[in-house]
């Protein structure tokens, strides 16, 4: 009978070594706990997100053809130039991320350097993208499309700013020697957080910039 309980016991753990078991008793699921985390978070900034571009649409469609106003004008190169560069700043995220994955810290070291300086230049190019619009007279309390327009921008700029000190972390941290192949968790947190950003612009990009009608860029 003790025999047959302790060939039990063996069969159960091997089973849950392969990962088919229950988590241990101080998790709730088998995903690290930073991890889920940072998605849970991320399943929050959607919701925020998601509520700016639903007050956008609702304004676009109550101001039927008239979107934006007469005059408006949007830095679409500016902004052009910008959602150039959150793209290449995820492929050279993607790539620190894959060389600590293969112990290349060289790799790890310059792709968050790269990531980390491009996140910087998207910040300065939208305060100078900023200037420009105050410049023209278009402001925040220049009518309903400048308030969506500043607080969706600016809210992802926040964002950015937030990626950026996140990128700041993880590079201190891999000059210390803090990662290896088998631990690099900051670096993964780091690199979600920044494909989200991304995504983000991009989405932000082609519906306020390209799809505005009457919106040009000045010169």
């Amino acid at each position: 009978m003790e025999a047959a309980s302790a060939t039990h016991g063996a069969d159960v753990g091997v089973h849950d070594e392969h990962g088919h078991g229950p988590p241990e008793a101080h998790r709730s699921s088998r995903v690290e706990p930073q991890l889920l985390g940072m998605l849970l978070f991320i399943i929050s900034e959607v919701m925020v997100f998601g509520a700016f571009f639903t007050a956008y649409f609702f304004i676009r469609v109550v101001n039927g053809d008239q979107w934006p106003a007469e005059g408006t004008e949007l830095p679409k190169l500016v902004a052009g130039i910008n959602t150039c560069i959150l793209i290449s700043s995820s492929f050279t995220m993607h790539w620190a991320l894959v060389s600590i994955k293969r112990g290349n810290r060289r790799g790890l070291t310059l792709g968050l350097l790269f990531t980390l300086i491009m996140g910087l230049t998207f910040l300065g190019l939208q305060i100078r993208e900023y200037n420009l619009l105050h410049t023209e007279g278009f402001t925040p309390e220049h009518g309903a499309f400048a308030s969506i327009f500043f607080g969706l921008t600016g809210l992802h700029g926040l964002h950015v700013l937030v990626g950026a000190i996140l990128l700041t972390i993880a590079l201190v941290r891999t000059l210390r020697g803090h990662y290896s192949p088998e631990k690099h968790m900051g670096v993964e947190l780091s690199g979600i957080y920044w494909h989200f950003v991304d995504v983000v612009w991009v989405v932000l990009y082609t519906l306020v910039y390209l799809l505005s009608n009457g919106a040009r860029a000045p010169l």
